[in-house]
């Protein structure tokens, strides 16, 4: 007898059918429905429109709800903002009227699974073997990770590749709004968080699954984005013996994570001097990976930075290991490559990370004690 999951994705092919052909385009990486005949797709990088279409707004709305019905979600006018995913993992967002003018908008950001495999990533050229090495050290030393970049970056493909260097005895804790991440370890807990219903009742927050999530006996939490006061909860289990967790969130620059890991805090209930807020985040971040999307739709790794001690003027430092140079002439726009920068890693000295490097060859002269 079929499974519920199965029920479902028959059910969402059927009324999804005009862009069911897109879904099963590699070269499509989201759906952009902007009205039942306007539908945009980013086809290696770029936005193409199509010649797709929905019979009229009663048919999209009908394939809407379709969809929320998956994840037990539902849309009305007392809550217009929506996001949802597919049985493949897809990710939906969805805006209806009175926000959205037009009528209702979709966007289905596709599920891309070969994107989580690290040995994919460096067959793309997104890093190296050698950036690949240094990553599996740091993880496996349990350095906490924060992924940063712009909206559409790839910053939730890149954290799922980076959680592959946990080991797999090793008891995960995975926090996000709307499930994506793809985590292949055996001993994972999945948390999604919940809005409220028509009388407001109901809600848990990211900051209510990431406290509830400290009293799971969690080896690791990975939250898929912090975005409020969350961030300070964050920094305080990290200091605090949840060594090795990971997050992403929006930046431009590594040193700008920091700036904006800091503004997120300050959101939380508890307000503490900026002085001992920055030394706590410089005491809980260790590693600053830096995702960028080009003008011309490529994808890359460009920064990887080790967080510093704050200066004697109470400012972030971090030292850049992996900077990214670009290779191609004037013009070519993301055509470039990982190189390491000369500075020996901060860590290269503790014994976590002596006794992973010593299996190793490609970062020798990254982790090398000798100065």
């Amino acid at each position: 007898m079929p499974d519920r999951a199965s029920i479902f994705k028959t059910t969402v092919e059927h009324f999804l059918a005009p862009v069911m052909g897109f879904m099963g385009d590699p070269s499509v990486a989201e759906i952009m429905i902007n009205a039942p005949d306007e539908i945009y797709i980013e086809k290696d990088g770029k936005l193409v429109k199509t010649d797709a279409r929905f019979e009229d707004e009663q048919t999209l709305l009908s394939a809407v709800n379709n969809v929320l019905q998956y994840t037990d979600k539902r849309m009305d006018e007392e809550h217009p903002l929506i996001d949802s995913r597919l049985p493949d993992g897809s990710r939906v967002h969805v805006v209806m009227k009175p926000l959205c003018r037009r009528g209702v908008c979709v966007t289905i950001r596709k599920f891309a699974k070969a994107m989580f495999d690290a040995q994919h990533l460096v067959k793309l050229g997104t890093w190296t073997k050698e950036v690949l090495e240094y990553f599996q050290i740091l993880v496996q030393a349990e350095k906490n990770v924060l992924v940063a970049g712009g909206t559409s970056s790839g910053k939730t493909s890149l954290l799922n590749a980076l959680s592959s260097f946990v080991p797999n005895h090793q008891r995960i804790v995975a926090i996000e709004d709307s499930s994506e991440l793809e985590l292949q370890q055996d001993h994972v807990i999945s948390l999604e968080s919940r809005q409220p219903d028509r009388w407001g009742r109901g809600q848990v927050t990211i900051a209510d699954l990431f406290r509830s999530s400290l009293r799971l006996r969690p080896d690791r939490v990975i939250i898929g984005e912090v975005r409020g006061g969350e961030a300070l909860d964050m920094i305080q289990a990290m200091m605090s013996g949840h060594a090795g967790s990971m997050s992403t969130l929006h930046a431009n620059t590594t040193l700008d994570a920091l700036s904006r890991l800091e503004t997120l805090a300050m959101m939380n209930r508890v307000q503490l001097p900026l002085h001992a807020l920055r030394a706590q985040i410089t005491s809980a971040i260790d590693l600053l990976v830096l995702v960028t999307r080009f003008n011309d739709g490529r994808r890359a790794l460009t920064q990887v930075s080790e967080v510093l001690p704050l200066g004697d003027d109470g400012h972030y430092c971090v030292q850049d290991i992996f900077d990214y140079r670009l290779t191609g002439k004037a013009g070519q726009a993301g055509i470039g490559t990982l190189i390491w920068t000369g500075l020996k890693s901060v860590f290269r000295d503790e014994t976590k990370v002596r006794i992973l490097r010593d299996s190793r060859n490609l970062t020798k002269k990254i982790f090398d004690a000798d100065t």
